[in-house]
């Protein structure tokens, strides 16, 4: 009997141990853990937008910065020198436009005057035509008249003259409606050539509109010589100092946008299949062994890159080799968000974390 229950209790022992060792496989299974996790954030790589060289310094490195904060300054002197001189073309232009304007309302000044005396030798003309009809029956009567005694030779002379008189006058009014027609088509084409210089009119006018720009790229660029911090963060690898010269957008410094924090957890692809956006996950750093974070998965990767077939030597496919009998899985990228942050806690891009994720504990799998 002894026997039998060392047996049974022993044997108990081993079902037991099986049961747990059983159960941590399948923990493990669906639970997924990796140890290959890395802390990442976006890291802003500021550069400036004008060249010169930096007269302020405003960081050190690793300093903490916030959202429009100073980080460094280029030389404003030449900026300043370039938008005076861009505001000054610009009064020139506004002056200019002013002075092609008036141009335009004197052009059409004369053509008014010019067919004012257009419609004046017309009017000249049908006067002369109407004085030589009169003139010319004058004449006439008076040359019938002169046989009959009813009238003198001087008289008729008289007559003649005055036909005559009134015909030259015609030549000379109509040789004046050319000219002035002339004067008129020249001060049309005069109008014509200064609308042209013109071009549209108020600030709708292409010379004051390029000017313009300029002003308001030359005030952008003095602006631009104040580097400041497009987003909340840490300095980091600073190596400017002032009298250093800046090129424009050429990276001078790194900022790491402390609001964008994420892990990357890279699992073997025979233990993604069950994991899903959503899920919760355990992050664990190796400097904060004691401090656990929660979070949950953002999304999984679709793709990693392949040494196989990758161009090497003489342009051929550069192939690994491998055993037929062992098969190493490859990890898969899976992005894992941090919910909230404990107190005491710094993240620093780039450092160790363990992740494990609880499969199925997303509201889609939930409601599945």
């Amino acid at each position: 009997m002894k026997k039998f229950l060392k047996y049974l209790l022993t044997g108990s022992i081993l079902l037991v141990a099986a049961a747990a060792v059983a159960y941590k496989y399948w923990d493990y299974v669906m639970n997924p853990w990796t140890r290959d996790g890395q802390v990442r954030a976006e890291v802003v790589q500021i550069a400036p937008r004008v060249t010169g060289p930096i007269v302020k310094l405003a960081v050190k490195d690793n300093q903490y910065v916030k959202t429009g904060d100073l980080l460094f300054e280029i030389d404003p002197r030449t900026f300043r020198v370039s938008l005076d001189q861009a505001r000054a073309q610009y009064d020139k232009s506004k002056d200019n436009n002013l002075a092609l304007t008036k141009q335009v309302e004197a052009e059409k000044a004369l053509i008014g005057v010019s067919q004012a005396s257009v419609l004046q030798a017309q009017s000249t003309i049908k006067e002369l035509d109407s004085q030589i009809v009169k003139n010319k029956a004058e004449y006439q009567r008076q040359q019938e008249m002169l046989p009959k005694k009813a009238t003198s030779k001087k008289s008729v002379e008289r007559a003649k003259a005055n036909y005559e008189v009134s015909v030259e006058k015609r030549k000379g009014a109509v040789a004046g409606l050319a000219q002035t027609r002339a004067t008129l088509l020249q001060s049309e084409a005069s109008l014509a050539e200064a609308k042209a210089n013109l071009g549209a009119p108020g600030d709708a006018n292409a010379s004051i509109r390029e000017a313009l720009a300029a002003v308001e790229q030359a005030e952008l660029d003095l602006e631009f010589t104040q580097v400041r911090a497009p987003v909340d963060g840490h300095v980091t690898n600073l190596n400017l100092r002032i009298g250093s010269n800046a090129v424009a957008n050429q990276p001078l410094l790194a900022l790491v946008d402390i609001n964008s924090y994420w892990v990357d957890a890279y699992f073997r692809e025979n233990y993604i299949e069950n994991i899903n956006a959503g899920d919760q996950a355990i992050i664990t750093l190796m400097s904060y062994r004691d401090t656990p974070l929660e979070g949950y998965v953002d999304s999984l990767g679709w793709g990693i890159a392949q040494d196989d077939g990758s161009t090497g030597f003489e342009l051929l496919p550069t192939i690994n080799p491998t055993f037929e009998w062992i098969r190493l899985a490859q990890r898969v990228p899976v992005r894992i968000y941090i919910k909230e942050l404990p107190e005491g806690v710094k993240l620093r891009v780039g450092t160790t974390a363990s992740v494990l994720v609880k499969t199925g504990s997303s509201v889609a799998s939930a409601s599945q």
